[in-house]
């Protein structure tokens, strides 16, 4: 199962990204699962509102990545070294297109 996160104009997409399910654990450990997986519980709903929590997580990441590479799942589905150039990605995203909506599929 996979994580697909949309920015999205009206009904134009500008930004689709897909990362694994089993990226979830190390996502929760940095704080940024529920802007992930569930922006809508926390009523985030604009790609600018998830630039400094994403920034935040980020940075954790980069921080802890020693402790983050012992959350991979053994069965290579789901790599510290996959999740941060995501989570990167997602936020140039989101700073290039900060009045775009969020839309996931999980």
């Amino acid at each position: 199962m996979s994580l697909d996160v949309y920015l999205k104009d009206g009904d134009d997409y500008l930004y689709s990204g897909n990362i694994t399910h089993n990226l979830g654990k190390m996502a929760k450990a940095v704080d940024i699962y529920t802007h992930l997986w569930r922006p809508e519980d926390i009523d985030i709903t604009m790609a600018w509102q998830l630039i400094n929590p994403l920034l935040d997580g980020y940075s954790r990441l980069i921080y802890e990545k020693k402790y983050m590479e012992k959350l991979n799942s053994a069965n290579g589905w789901g790599m510290y070294e996959h999740f941060l150039p995501f989570i990167s990605g997602y936020i140039e995203a989101c700073v290039m297109n900060p009045n775009a909506t969020i839309e996931v599929s999980r």
